[in-house]
């Protein structure tokens, strides 16, 4: 019997794992989208020309509008911007029922600004799931890469090691590589607030500065994350790992990195408004930024980095004058 799989949001990332696993023979995937008109013109072309333009998608997989259709499977992959996370599981708690016994894999990097929570805290608050049944997957994933099956590899967690294991075993003979780790909140912490690091890093690009200048940012951000996961008792050895230096590396040098291409634009000048204007796309690390910087002042954190972005994004900060005051902090061993 055929593995039964929905994920739940066509964005690049949602729409590229729909791809890669309709591309198997023993899974019948699902793909939901709440937008009628999203659904009618992926159906039309085999192609989501927003997200992931000039891929074509296979016609085993099925798009649908219904949520009662996607959550015939047992595996639900959540695929939303974690500001719109909230507002979908509610929708899923009114219009679907036999929640308990699906399997739920959040491939979501962020935390919500007004709890403070990660995707998985969520799930488990909206949908009164046990925290067993959800798994989170976190890694360097562009996922134009992925599209186009350049391998790659990324990291599972969950507290139920069997649903870590059957989510890994799911991606066999893709493109894509998992492996699995034990720590879902280090997992999931690394994943954000690497986001952070790249908006720096693309600054840092706008501005025209060199490689040198990108990895000191890199360095000394990967301290910085390290140093949060510290101080809320989280472990630290996957900041070490793929789904930490791994999805840094990756999400602050490359081109198609919406963090980094959101920090270049305003290292050139151009206001975090006008930048939104033109993106149909969401970038985690804005929001990210904010609950961070709410978390590091909470529990009295030193995150310089991040500060500096919160002061560039949200408070008008000049980037030279942010490079400035970073430059000229009290000097210390590393």
């Amino acid at each position: 019997m055929k593995e039964r799989i929905s994920i739940l949001g066509a964005g690049s990332w949602g729409t590229t794992l729909a791809l890669i696993l309709a591309r198997k023979k023993d899974a019948q995937i699902t793909l939901w989208s709440p937008f009628a008109d999203q659904v009618k013109s992926i159906l039309a072309e085999r192609e989501n020309k927003t997200f992931l333009p000039s891929v074509k998608l296979p016609k085993q997989l099925f798009i649908t509008t219904s949520l009662k259709e996607a959550f015939l499977s047992d595996i639900i992959i959540i695929a939303v911007p974690v500001e719109y996370l909230r507002d979908t599981l509610q929708t899923i708690k009114r219009g679907v029922d036999n929640l308990k016994e699906k399997i739920f894999l959040s491939v979501m990097k962020g935390i919500e600004v007004d709890s403070l929570k990660r995707p998985s805290e969520i799930i488990q608050e909206e949908l009164k799931i046990s925290a067993q049944r959800i798994v989170a997957l976190s890694g360097p994933t562009i996922a134009k890469e992925v599209a186009a099956g350049i391998p790659t590899v990324a990291t599972v967690a969950s507290l139920d090691k069997k649903n870590a294991l059957k989510i890994q075993r799911i991606f066999k003979d893709t493109s894509l590589r998992i492996y699995t780790h034990q720590d879902i909140d280090a997992i999931e912490t690394a994943g954000a607030l690497k986001n952070i690091i790249a908006i720096a890093c693309g600054v840092s690009d706008g501005l025209g500065f060199g490689t040198n200048t990108k990895s000191a940012i890199i360095c000394r951000g990967l301290k910085e994350m390290i140093r949060f996961a510290k101080k809320l008792s989280i472990r630290e050895d996957a900041f070490l790992g793929v789904s930490g230096i791994g999805d840094l590396c990756t999400t602050c040098f490359s081109e198609f990195s919406r963090n980094r291409c959101v920090g270049e634009k305003i290292g050139k000048g151009k206001t975090l408004q006008r930048v939104l204007q033109g993106m149909p796309m969401v970038a985690e690390g804005l929001t990210t930024t904010k609950a961070v910087y709410r978390l590091s002042k909470k529990y009295n954190i030193d995150m310089p980095i991040t500060k500096e972005i919160y002061l560039i994004l949200y408070k008008n900060k000049h980037p030279l004058k942010a490079v400035k005051d970073l430059m000229s902090r009290p000097l210390k061993a590393e």
